[in-house]
């Protein structure tokens, strides 16, 4: 089942998620749908200083909004900021430094982020793919802390901020590659089996998505989505896919067609008149499954990995 997974992925993203699917599916945009402007609303992005958290920083800063870019290097976030800064003109940036694979870190910021400012969108789009298993301080495998735990505790404690707002919405960044993972509950830090980088990644994107759709179901006032990026030439892919690269890099997405539809779900009223909890891909919602690929996941285990994430974030919550 895996080779049938993997191999009718990889013919779908050929004919989709290249520069030549992007301009394809581009034809069908409505341009309007981003002549907008969002002077007064206060946008969050994590891993933001380069790739696609960037390109989207600064299409909202084009269009007026506040943005807090959440990043963990210091330095390339300060330039990253600068070069915003000086292409849009909106002086409304700041910078959050924060590792989203530091649970008690990501607790601390959204407990003192609530007391300082407000928020209208957040963008999950900090990931990681790290090819060999790796610890984090707490012990924690480094692609599920940042993916999966990062994006879970980031969000649900920054959701009782945003139900105060006008239109909140809550965006993340997976990938296609989860259409080749069935959700796996039962190591979801990878203890148990022969450590793949590339799959690991693909079963905390396939996460993000079941995520996206169960707050949905709870959080009624606030518009949840997820979306695909296609296959786009950013600086992670270039160091944790080299070979993938490769051969690829004459057919990849720009940073800013990769962001596109992550700019779309942000600002665009079309994007809220859309169901909550769908998976997105060049601006429309689409399946979340492979034909005949057998990833779909009972309820039971959807909140069994509720449960499992619920009470790891608690072990990191400041008393």
């Amino acid at each position: 089942m895996s080779w049938y997974r993997s191999a009718v992925w990889f013919l779908k993203g050929l004919r989709e998620y290249t520069r030549g699917g992007y301009d394809s599916a581009s034809k069908h945009f409505v341009p309007a749908d981003l002549e907008v402007n969002v002077t007064g609303r206060t946008f969050m992005i994590t891993g933001a200083n380069s790739g696609i958290g960037k390109a989207t920083a600064t299409e909202i800063a084009k269009r007026g909004g506040t943005l807090h870019l959440v990043c963990r290097n210091k330095e390339r976030a300060e330039e990253a900021k600068r070069e915003i800064t000086t292409e849009t003109g909106n002086q409304n940036i700041f910078l959050h430094i924060l590792d989203m694979s530091n649970p008690k870190g990501i607790w601390e910021f959204a407990e003192k982020f609530k007391t300082e400012h407000k928020l209208n969108v957040l963008i999950n789009n900090a990931g990681c793919m790290v090819n060999k298993r790796e610890l984090t301080e707490d012990g924690l495998e480094k692609n599920f802390a940042t993916n999966t735990l990062g994006t879970y505790i980031l969000t649900t404690a920054l959701l009782p901020l945003m139900e105060k707002e006008d239109d909140p919405r809550v965006i993340i960044v997976s990938s296609g590659g989860m259409l080749v993972q069935k959700l796996d509950v039962s190591d979801l830090q990878s203890e148990n089996v022969t450590f793949d980088g590339t799959m690991v990644y693909a079963q905390n994107k396939r996460q993000q998505v079941v995520l996206t759709e169960q707050w949905a179901k709870v959080h009624k006032n606030i518009h949840f989505s997820a979306m695909h990026p296609g296959w786009a030439d950013t600086p992670a892919v270039r160091s944790a896919m080299p070979e993938f690269y490769e051969k690829m890099k004459n057919k990849l997405r720009t940073e800013a067609q990769g962001a596109d539809t992550v700019v779309w779900l942000a600002v665009s009223p079309a994007a809220a008149k859309q169901t909550s909890g769908l998976f997105f891909q060049d601006r429309q919602p689409v399946s979340t499954h492979l034909l005949l690929a057998r990833t779909y996941s009972s309820p039971e285990e959807e909140e069994k990995l509720i449960e499992a994430l619920e009470e790891l974030s608690q072990k990191f919550k400041p008393t």
